[in-house]
């Protein structure tokens, strides 16, 4: 009993421990960007909580209070449509792909999966030089929906594997039921096994979303006159610690709540299917 306890005591120190030292430069992070640029600046000593909290940092970036360039909110809005199409994009091909997948067996699944976990590891900055070449060639360079395009493609690897392992958890009884009803294989999909996994396919769309959202050497590469959150972050001067640590927060927030959210089906999901 002691040695359960004292099991228990040592799993959970070690693992509030390494959450501490993870989350620790994202809460500083967070803590500049409520700071006065007299507390971020102070030559004689660091400055952690003994300060008057302010907001100014976010007016200038999605207030418009300040230089229009540390102005993030057509930032925030091309990012959010972009992420909404690509999330958009995915889940429909991912829900259909995934389950063919499921359905599959022996070799014909192994390999079918294997393909899918090659085009999702093949880096980006591999293709980057033959897809601007084709972008400009197709007028989709420069333009929100080749933006999105290119980022359902390196996200849908990963979305039909996540619901692949949701839909191995449906019986496959249910399939020839369906069956002997007239169903069709469609019908079967969207009318009884999506409605089953309907967290699994939430927690999908949520990673898509935040894969979109979060996504930078294709953004950086494609788009000229439009720039979403990472390529932001990465242009603004780094002597503006104030605007740019309330940027880098409000970008990591809608994240952060994701996840929250949806952590168990997000756990699940990524486990590809261990979790039974």
């Amino acid at each position: 009993m002691i040695k359960s306890i004292t099991r228990g005591f040592i799993r959970d120190v070690t693992a509030w421990t390494v959450t501490g030292l993870f989350m620790a430069p994202f809460l500083w992070w967070a803590l500049t960007s409520i700071k006065p640029n007299s507390a971020i600046f102070d030559k004689d000593r660091s400055v952690f909580f003994d300060f008057v909290a302010t907001l100014d940092n976010y007016k200038i970036i999605l207030g418009g209070h300040g230089p229009d360039a540390l102005s993030a909110r057509q930032a925030f809005i091309d990012s959010t449509l972009i992420a909404l199409l690509v999330t958009f994009l995915t889940i429909p091909l991912a829900v259909f792909a995934g389950f063919a997948l499921s359905r599959l067996r022996g070799r014909a699944r192994t390999t079918g999966a294997m393909l899918f976990i090659f085009f999702r590891i093949i880096p980006p900055i591999a293709v980057i030089i033959p897809v601007v070449s084709l972008f400009h060639s197709t007028g989709l360079f420069d333009t929100r929906i080749g933006v999105a395009l290119m980022h359902t493609v390196f996200t849908l690897p990963v979305a039909t594997l996540m619901l692949m392992s949701f839909f191995d958890d449906l019986p496959k009884e249910l399939d020839e039921a369906s069956r002997l009803d007239g169903a069709t294989v469609f019908q079967f999909i969207t009318r009884i096994a999506v409605p089953m996994i309907r967290g699994g396919v939430a927690a999908t769309g949520i990673l898509c979303f935040i894969f979109s959202w979060t996504e930078f050497l294709m953004s950086l590469f494609l788009s000229v006159s439009f720039r979403t959150l990472p390529v932001l972050l990465s242009i603004l001067a780094m002597g503006m610690w104030g605007p740019l640590a309330a940027l880098g927060t409000a970008a990591m927030l809608p994240g952060f709540a994701f996840i929250l959210a949806m952590q168990k089906h997000l756990i699940r999901g990524l486990a590809m299917g261990l979790h039974k």
